[in-house]
């Protein structure tokens, strides 16, 4: 429960940035994290159904029940759900108030020190993959592991980047030694102009 804490401000970071003070180098501000917006899309799924088809899914990745986080801020847009996977390991979610649905997932891993390190960051990476293919069935394990890598490669030391692929939001959001957060969201998907006049 020690890193419960981290781990939330860790979820709430894109919220506190974008209602910080605004910086004198507006090219250094963070932009809201797309499910804080109003409208903003959710999967068609509960956390509870998520839970139950990741943990058939991956029965050597469980995840323990999400519990309700209280937040203040964003309470009447959505709920905030939180669930610790180890001591240095925890999954969060922002569900649609009153339906449930996921509007974000997300994994955090708090580095460790020490010879447990290179274990510990492993079955993070383990985690963010599986969650990865939650939403990409059509990937194999190694496909989810090299998507990973290569998100990871390109959002590393970067406090927050994300990479749209299809209806599907990946965001990184690394934090050094503070923590990584690995997060899937859906995108809302429209049709160009030219297709909805009719041209």
């Amino acid at each position: 429960m020690k890193y419960l804490l981290p781990a939330l401000v860790l979820l709430a970071l894109p919220l506190a940035v974008s209602r910080a003070d605004p910086p004198s180098d507006t090219a250094s501000q963070l932009p809201a994290a797309p499910y804080l917006l109003p409208g903003a899309p959710t999967f068609d799924l509960t956390i509870t159904q998520f839970r139950g088809k990741f943990n058939i899914d991956n029965p050597s990745l469980p995840l323990n029940e999400f519990r309700a986080v209280e937040n203040s801020r964003d309470k009447a847009n959505l709920t905030r759900a939180a669930t610790k996977i180890n001591e240095n390991l925890y999954a969060s979610a922002a569900l649609e108030r009153g339906t449930l649905k996921v509007k974000s997932i997300q994994i955090t891993w708090l580095p460790i020190q020490g010879p447990e390190q290179k274990a510990a960051r492993g079955k993070a990476l383990e985690y963010m993959a599986a969650i990865i293919r939650s939403f990409t069935p059509s990937l194999s394990k190694a496909q989810s592991q090299q998507k990973l890598t290569k998100l990871l490669s390109d959002g590393k030391n970067k406090r927050y980047f994300s990479q749209n692929d299809g209806a599907i939001r990946y965001v990184v959001a690394d934090n050094g030694e503070k923590g990584l957060t690995f997060a899937v969201e859906p995108i809302k998907l429209a049709l160009s102009e030219a297709l909805n006049n009719g041209e």
